[in-house]
C-alpha cells in the first residue's frame, strides 16, 4: 500500500497549511512545464540552484536582482507552479500590494509576516506567536518569496530574521 505523501492531521488541524496545499499538483506540474520550456539562460541559471537547494534541504537564502522587464516574476510564479506541484508549500510576498497582485498566491510582506506598522525598531519583532497557526505555517514553507523586499526598511529585514530564528 503506498504511504501517505502528507501528515494529514497536521494540515488537517491547521486551515492555513490546508490552503497553501490546496492546489491541483496536475495543473501546477503542466504550468510549471511549459514556463521552464520559455526560461532564457538567466533564467533557467536561477531556477535551478533554487530548486536543487530545496530538493537536496540545504537551506540556502538567494537574491534575485535585475532591471523591471528581466522576468524575476516569471521565475517567481514558476518555482510556485514548480514546488506546489509536488505538493510544498510557498509563501509569496512582496513589498507592495501591486506587485504582490503580480504572484501567484501572494500578499503584503506585512501580511505575511505580521511585520509591526508602527514603532518598528533594530530590537522588533514580528507579531507570530511561536505557538499559533501562522508559525506553523511558516514552519512548514519549502520556500519563502519576497518580491522587492530592498524597499522596506532594514529594521522590517531584522525583525523578520529575529522572529524566523526564534519560530
Amino acid at each position: 500500500m503506498p504511504r501517505p505523501q502528507r501528515d494529514w492531521q497536521i494540515e488537517g488541524e491547521n486551515p492555513l497549511i490546508s490552503e497553501q496545499l490546496d492546489y491541483n499538483c496536475e495543473a501546477e506540474w503542466e504550468k510549471a512545464n511549459a514556463r521552464i520550456s520559455l526560461f532564457n539562460a538567466n533564467q533557467k541559471y536561477t531556477f535551478d540552484p533554487v530548486i536543487n537547494s530545496i530538493e537536496n534541504s540545504l537551506g540556502k537564502t538567494f537574491f534575485l536582482h535585475g532591471p523591471g522587464g528581466t522576468g524575476k516574476t516569471f521565475v517567481y510564479n514558476t518555482l510556485c507552479f514548480y514546488l506546489r506541484a509536488h505538493p510544498l508549500i510557498v509563501l509569496c510576498a512582496a513589498s507592495s500590494g501591486i506587485a504582490a497582485l503580480l504572484i501567484q498566491g501572494g500578499c503584503t510582506a506585512h501580511q505575511l509576516f505580521k511585520i509591526p506598522v508602527e514603532n518598528i525598531g533594530p530590537e522588533s519583532f514580528c507579531n507570530i506567536p511561536k505557538q499559533s497557526q501562522h508559525a506553523d505555517l511558516l514552519r512548514a514553507a519549502s520556500l519563502i518569496i519576497w518580491d522587492e523586499a530592498l524597499m522596506q526598511h532594514r529594521h522590517t529585514h531584522k525583525a523578520l530574521d529575529r522572529t524566523l530564528h526564534d519560530l
